[in-house]
């Protein structure tokens, strides 16, 4: 394996995730939010789909046998500094990626347990749920669910309060190794009311990060965007709380700049680059 790149050069990442033609969602999202953030962004295509701002209209899986050759084949030559893991669709894709990540061992694991689209439309297949809480999230050295796929992994109903969010938060870590440096990012964003606050926990810091709601329709691949910043960021702020906070104000700024996009009619992207492109005069 080539190995050789020097210690200047920028953190090296990897998405192992749906296909979002719209590029609103996906690996097309976690590599604009990778590169935005100054990460060299790498993307490994687990599953296809049909889709666009509206919703999800088809869904094409790939072969296992070809997901895993990607894999190997990116990691054979290149340094992977941290690894992003969202939409996998299928209990065969999952079982296979996570076989090839308990191989390769990734110093930062990132997982997003992607199930239903901003539309409604479920992006995981039932069976795929126990492979998912069984296999990869013990891996992973932090997750990222939202409410519902909090209440999915650990086969509860959603939750509705902060208070239930803390508890939440003690459940699911207890779901990822006993390794010190395993965090969950239980994020906020379908509790009512205008806060969402996300909550990090450890095993034994629990630490709320606080937000206020944006008025915009456009929060297409939020969930998606965040778990790739924090993937470029893990790798040069290793202190969890301190790169999720940052991970979260590039998210924010990302759906305040959201409505200067202008694309499609229904559910549109996040701003990713809004750090880099020229405000609208």
């Amino acid at each position: 394996m080539s190995n050789t790149s020097p210690r200047t050069s920028p953190p090296i990442t990897l998405s192992i995730a749906g296909v979002d033609p719209s590029g609103g969602a996906g690996i097309l999202a976690d590599t604009k939010a990778m590169s935005a953030l100054g990460a060299y962004a790498m993307a490994v295509a687990a599953a296809l789909t049909a889709q666009n701002t509206r919703g999800v209209t088809g869904i094409h899986a790939l072969p296992p046998k070809f997901v895993t050759q990607q894999i190997d084949t990116i990691f054979d030559d290149i340094r992977v500094d941290a690894v992003k893991i969202g939409m996998l669709g299928q209990e065969a894709i999952t079982h296979v990626v996570a076989d090839r990540m308990a191989h390769w061992k990734p110093a930062h694991l990132v997982l997003d347990p992607v199930m239903i689209a901003k539309g409604g439309d479920h992006l995981l297949e039932d069976s795929a749920v126990h492979a998912l809480r069984e296999s990869l999230v013990p891996l992973a050295t932090l997750i990222t669910p939202n409410l519902p796929e909090a209440g999915v992994l650990l086969d509860a109903r959603p939750v509705e309060t902060l208070k239930e969010m803390r508890r939440t938060a003690e459940r699911l870590r207890r779901l990822l190794s006993d390794d010190d440096n395993r965090w969950v990012f239980l994020k906020g964003g379908h509790l009512p009311g205008n806060e969402t606050i996300d909550v990090l926990h450890d095993g034994d810091r629990l630490i709320e990060l606080p937000g206020t709601r944006i008025p915009t329709r456009n929060t297409h691949g939020t969930g998606c965007t965040l778990s790739a910043a924090l993937a470029a960021l893990l790798p040069r702020v290793p202190d969890v709380p301190e790169a999720a906070r940052q991970a979260k104000a590039y998210l924010v700024e990302a759906i305040r700049q959201a409505d200067t996009l202008g694309v499609g009619s229904g559910h549109g992207p996040v701003h990713h680059f809004h750090a880099w492109w020229p405000a609208a005069s």
